[in-house]
């Protein structure tokens, strides 16, 4: 009897085991997912409740999450930490570069978004849609070997949102302040900024006073936007994109008081010298979940985010590899 068992109970183990091993070798040659379902997915685990320094648990989950990403994509991820409000937080950072041993970049490209909430808003469009799009754009061109001195930093940061936006608390100003202090060569700063939203319906599209003219009236198009200052910038980059994508896209320069204009870490850059602009859906000119507990995960649409940041992907690859002859 002892024997029968002991029989059975090894063959049992060893279907167990064998079953184990089968799991596993499914699991890492399963295909890879779709990119827009790697967006959705980094979008609901960032984004699945309120998270800034009102909710610290949350803000710390969602920063160790892009950090444990990055770092499975072989990344090694930078901190730049500093106090807020009595709160230890961090921008994160990872970078790509071309330079040779001990010598400084001659030209430095970040790559942005902040990933806080506003207070009382899970924060999904605003702005998990943009950290999701700067992850992806991580692993997309990771494998990119930029012209030489060159270096490509992705970067996500903290407290964009208010009590802190213009402030030093800012993430972004941390950063490019120690940039400018370090008297680093930025040569360009693409911020996205409430990416994930998009509508065919006639109307869908608000824009400030004295632009609707110029514009289209359905809210299907992802905007390139800066100041004056950058217009430069703007111009080049949408011609870009436009090369490298069907998707639709506009783009605007104008003056720093216009509405909207200014409203993201771009600015923290324009305000230290260095040509930066904003990537969006036009956020609350379009997204009628801004700033509200109904930004959630399931508002966004993961396939046209997919269609931008593939567009996004060649545009930064242009910028900074080697032109090929």
């Amino acid at each position: 009897m002892r024997a029968c068992i002991s029989a059975w109970f090894k063959t049992v183990c060893a279907f167990a085991i064998l079953g184990v091993m089968t799991f596993l070798t499914m699991a890492a040659t399963a295909p890879p997912l779709p990119l827009a379902a790697r967006l959705e997915q980094h979008v609901r685990q960032i984004a699945s409740v309120e998270h800034n320094t009102a909710t610290m648990a949350a803000l710390e989950k969602a920063a160790v999450y892009i950090e444990t990403t990055l770092t499975a994509d072989g990344y090694r991820v930078a901190r730049q930490e500093y106090t807020a409000d009595g709160h230890r937080v961090r921008n994160l950072e990872v970078s790509i570069a071309n330079l040779l041993p001990g010598k400084p970049p001659d030209r430095i490209f970040i790559v942005g978004a902040h990933y806080d909430s506003a207070r009382g808003a899970p924060g999904a469009n605003d702005n998990a849609s943009g950290t999701a799009a700067v992850i992806e754009l991580a692993h997309m061109l990771r494998a990119v070997k930029p012209s030489a001195g060159t270096e490509l930093k992705f970067v996500f940061f903290v407290n964009e949102e208010p009590p802190y936006f213009l402030s030093d608390a800012m993430g972004s100003w941390q950063h490019a302040s120690d940039l400018k202090t370090r008297t680093q060569p930025v040569e360009a700063a693409l911020i996205l900024e409430t990416i994930g939203y998009y509508s065919q319906a006639d109307g869908s599209q608000r824009y400030p006073p004295g632009l609707a003219r110029f514009y289209p009236k359905s809210g299907n198009f992802i905007a390139f936007v800066g100041t004056l200052g950058s217009s430069a910038l703007v111009r080049n980059t949408l011609a870009a994109f436009r090369a490298a994508s069907s998707f639709p896209a506009e783009g605007l320069a104008a003056p720093a008081f216009v509405e909207g204009v200014t409203l993201s870490d771009h600015t923290s850059y324009n305000r230290h010298g260095y040509p930066a602009l904003m990537i969006t859906d036009t956020a609350f000119l379009r997204y009628p979940y801004y700033h509200t507990a109904q930004d959630t995960p399931d508002k966004l649409d993961y396939a046209s985010m997919a269609h931008v940041v593939n567009g996004l992907s060649r545009v930064v690859e242009g910028m900074v590899a080697p032109k090929r002859t």
